[in-house]
């Protein structure tokens, strides 16, 4: 291992003591980690705040085995300390990673192939907030999703991490979006964004607005983060050989279908979630974003939507303020 002469021994985490509400996140101090084969351990600017981590907070999504306990997906940072395998150029590089945990920390290791390079057109903050979003909607809208340019995908929760991640992306590769949103206010950010119609889903229902906006024809993808009873609905907007993708399942793990109408319009119904997958398979997508989507990045015309910044220390705030879902964009918690 190759590390920094300056590395410090011990670091500020947070951890989650229980699992119960945002008041079960405490500091606590651990030693830093070491970086093992093909990783790298990052001095931690700053780290995204994701749903995955309030879930896994209530005891309702366990990290792998061979993941950090600690709750963070997503950091920003400066590579300190190298694993064996990993070229001596990632010594002192800013990068943004995915990470498998342990985001809410000061230092976090990570496989070197799950990290981008932060370009001069992000602040450190704007980093953290772009890989487990951009991960997420890549390796689902695109890859398992099949998205093509001049297609129409509809995305729920339009001004959530996932949601304006999902516009900007879809407006850089010539798709047409359609997002669902909790209020009006929200449905005005997210046309703001980007999004070609906004659809308030507590006074409108989606699945006869999508028939208006589509003069009848439907979409040919939905980006789900629902489920639950929402499946067989999202099913009556594909318009035949839609594809029909699921990344998380807040209202529920069960639904009924149809299979005939599966059957009769040539339906596709698949689905992931990005934490489990392997080394390899998140350096796949790592390289596909830089890519294809990392020069749009440099050129400054994809920048994740901010919502608020909190310390470290304030983590348990950062996850009520996302569960009271008020936010539009991403949360994030400044460590440096």
């Amino acid at each position: 291992m190759i590390e920094s002469e300056l590395l410090q021994k011990e670091m500020t985490a947070v951890a989650i003591s229980e699992p119960g509400g945002p008041e079960v996140l405490q500091p606590v101090t651990l030693e830093v980690p070491k970086p093992k084969q093909g990783e790298v351990l990052i001095r931690v600017a700053a780290a995204g705040v994701n749903r995955p981590d309030v879930v896994q907070r209530q005891g309702l999504y366990p990290p792998p085995p061979d993941a950090s306990p600690l709750p963070g997906l997503e950091v920003s940072g400066t590579v300190v300390a190298l694993g064996d395998g990993v070229e001596s150029e990632w010594m002192g590089r800013k990068v943004c990673a995915l990470t498998n945990g342990g985001g809410y920390a000061q230092f976090c290791v990570t496989p070197v192939g799950q990290c981008l390079p932060v370009p001069e057109s992000l602040t450190m903050a704007e980093a953290a907030a772009l890989p487990e979003t951009l991960f997420t909607v890549w390796g689902n809208l695109f890859d398992r999703g099949f998205a093509r340019e001049g297609e129409t995908v509809l995305v729920h929760g339009g001004t959530s991490g996932i949601g304006t991640t999902s516009i900007m992306l879809g407006k850089l590769f010539g798709l047409n979006v359609i997002v669902t949103c909790g209020s009006d206010q929200k449905c005005t950010a997210a046309k703001q964004i980007g999004a070609d119609h906004a659809i308030n889903y507590k006074s409108q229902d989606f699945v006869e607005e999508i028939k208006k906006i589509t003069d009848g024809e439907g979409v040919e993808i939905v980006l789900d983060m629902v489920a639950g009873d929402y499946v067989a609905r999202n099913l009556k907007c594909l318009k035949q050989d839609g594809r029909h993708v699921t990344i998380a399942v807040q209202g529920g793990v069960k639904a009924t279908l149809n299979m005939a109408h599966i059957m009769v319009n040539r339906l596709t119904l698949s689905g992931s979630t990005l934490r489990p997958q392997s080394a390899e398979r998140k350096a796949l997508i790592a390289d596909e974003l830089h890519r294809y989507v990392w020069p749009e990045v440099e050129a400054g015309k994809l920048k994740p939507v901010m919502d608020e910044r909190f310390a470290l220390a304030d983590a348990a705030k950062a996850h009520a303020h996302m569960e009271a879902g008020d936010h539009i964009g991403k949360i994030v918690l400044i460590v440096e």
